[in-house]
């Protein structure tokens, strides 16, 4: 398996806020200082890019995004972003790394710094709380909400209208996946990202040696991992129930 990076772009200017509302899945009036999961979806309603993003001012974001999809989401930022006033940054280097949070428990997030990284523990955190994350191999394959990206904030069905919107709204008010995100630990080789392990589909995976196989994030009805020989672990409290619409 390659190795994760990632990079971050920062985009500032006069419309950089304006332009951001009509591409991301969250509301950028909600955005602050803290990385916030989000997402960049496709006409079809899925997940094009997946990233997290801070405001540092008014009109001056922070993207980081997977290393291998920031060719492509630079060229989405120039076809999209070309009548607006705004410039990006060239990518530099972001490190994902694990920090204590206010609340006293550990958080996968990033840093400047290579002296904090910790790829493998930020991937074994990270698997273990639904913070995914989308390379290249799953652009456009998973809809927002079956990866449960709404219960952890980084959907706002509120805010008005963009890329792929319609599709995501009608999903979520008027049906709901059959298939979504799960935590599991299996025996075997480590899947890759995208691949379909009969009717589950890995989003992320990372070998657990002590059982000399692996634990992911995939997402599969419930009924194919209950039929499968695949241990299903417990995801914290928020991303554990339906996925669907609340009535």
């Amino acid at each position: 398996m390659s190795t994760l990076n990632f990079k971050q772009i920062t985009l500032q200017g006069e419309d950089a806020a304006k332009f951001l509302q009509s591409q991301l899945t969250v509301n950028v009036n909600k955005i602050d200082l803290s990385y916030l999961p989000a997402a960049i979806a496709n006409l079809k309603g899925r997940i094009e890019f997946g990233i997290w993003v801070k405001k540092q001012s008014e009109n001056q974001f922070d993207i980081v995004t997977s290393a291998d999809c920031i060719a492509s989401f630079q060229a989405h930022l120039k076809k999209f972003g070309a009548f607006s006033k705004f410039t990006t940054s060239e990518p530099t280097d972001i490190y994902p790394c694990v920090l204590g949070s206010e609340t006293g428990t550990e958080e996968a997030t990033f840093s400047h710094t290579a002296d904090k990284c910790d790829v493998s523990k930020w991937q074994a955190l990270s698997i273990a709380t639904g913070n995914y994350w989308i390379v290249a191999a799953t652009q456009g394959i998973f809809q927002p909400q079956e990866l449960r990206l709404h219960q952890r904030g980084g959907v706002d069905y509120d805010k008005g209208c963009y890329l792929g919107q319609e599709v995501i709204a009608r999903i979520y008010f008027k049906a709901s996946p059959k298939a979504f995100l799960h935590r599991i630990r299996a025996k075997g080789r480590v899947p890759e990202p995208g691949e379909n392990l009969d009717k589950i589909q890995v989003v992320n995976a990372i070998a657990q040696d002590d059982i000399i196989g692996f634990e992911a994030l995939v997402v599969a009805r419930p009924e194919h991992l209950q039929d499968s020989e695949v241990e299903i672990l417990p995801l914290p409290l928020a991303l554990q129930g339906s996925v669907a619409r609340e009535p």
